[in-house]
């Protein structure tokens, strides 16, 4: 039985692990952290686990945390993970980290765009990216693994293969993505107030959303060259979901057989990557709750360009459900445990 702690449980993120690890059958939880809950019941902060969770919130002394358990995962807020962390913590316990700690390895990078001090630097040459589709042996060998943005996983899974295979222009590449408002946390903020949220759609972070480094690093990395991209996300009034919709210029002609052979040949054996019959564009309903992510695509003959659609739930395979994916990778357990969602709908 792997003994699991979580930091940061009363977040969004942290409550979806708390849900999915709840039901895995080789897990158990045996420490609920929570800075702002100390001493409080989880059921109290989450009345849906009434009756199903009763142990008390506790600290974020991770110290003492990787004495109990042999997995920690921090769904915190960025910086906390990193200054947490020590060379002693790692070789007590796997660590999946839910922030952006360490997910960047260039530290100027994340030090610009995070606008805060990297507290334990040392560790970023080690942590792998976990996203599992593409890094699944690294992550197997980990102790230390980068759980990816929700908007990276979503927008990197949709278009690797293209810039993987080099049939499109990554100069050209334009992300127009869309979430639900859980994905700004569960903070009380002003711009998240449901008559803020409600009957409205916008854009933020326009040319300065954190998640950009991120998913031109490992785009670059899939292209072997550095990529630049135009990233807008945008607010929509649901609680879940992201939608990607991603644009770039075909190299060459391309017809639609061509290029569904390149996404077959990443993806037809990954059980959580949905590739989506022709003329089937994705929708973030039909992923609500689960793990997988569902792609297609259409070329524009008359631009010569191609958009590549994605949809998933940010809180599970954006987050949580990536996390215990992880978990599940690094201790040799099946990759799907604990993950066999079905979508809810509607």
């Amino acid at each position: 039985m792997i003994k699991a702690g979580i930091i940061g449980a009363t977040g969004y993120a942290g409550g979806e692990l708390v849900r999915l690890l709840l039901r895995h059958r080789d897990v158990k939880i045996v420490w609920y952290g929570s800075k702002s809950y100390i001493d409080k019941n989880y059921y109290e902060v989450y009345q849906n686990m009434f009756q199903i969770v009763e142990e008390k919130c506790l600290d974020d002394n991770m110290e003492e945390l990787a004495e109990l358990v042999d997995v920690v995962f921090t769904a915190t807020p960025q910086g906390l993970c990193a200054s947490l962390l020590n060379d002693e913590i790692v070789k007590k316990v796997k660590v999946v980290d839910l922030s952006a700690d360490f997910r960047i390895k260039d530290v100027s990078v994340y030090e610009k765009w995070y606008g805060i001090t990297h507290k334990s630097p040392q560790f970023l040459e080690e942590a792998v990216y976990g996203l599992c589709e593409i890094n699944r042996e690294d992550i197997k060998k980990a102790r230390l693994v980068a759980n990816p943005g929700c908007y990276p996983t979503c927008s990197t899974l949709s278009i690797y293969p293209l810039v993987k295979e080099g049939v499109i222009d990554t100069k050209t590449i334009i992300i127009d993505a869309k979430s639900g408002t859980s994905g700004t946390g569960r903070g009380a903020k002003t711009d998240s107030l449901f008559c803020e949220v409600n009957e409205n759609i916008k854009a933020y972070g326009v040319t300065t959303h954190r998640h950009t480094p991120e998913i031109e690093e490992q785009l670059g990395l899939a292209g072997g060259e550095p990529v630049l991209i135009n990233f807008t996300p945008h607010l929509v009034p649901m609680n879940r979901g992201i939608l990607t919709t991603s644009y770039a210029a075909l190299k060459e002609k391309a017809t639609y057989e061509e290029i569904r052979n390149i996404y077959d040949k990443y993806y037809e054996k990954e059980q959580f990557i949905r590739l989506l019959d022709k003329n089937i564009c994705p929708q973030t309903k039909w992923v609500e709750g689960s793990n997988y992510v569902d792609v297609n695509f259409v070329i524009d003959e008359r631009t010569n360009r191609i958009i590549i659609m994605g949809a998933m739930d940010n809180l599970v395979k954006g987050a949580a459900g990536q996390a215990v994916q992880n978990m599940n990778l690094m201790f040799g357990i099946k990759e799907n445990m604990g993950l066999d969602l079905v979508p809810m709908f509607p």
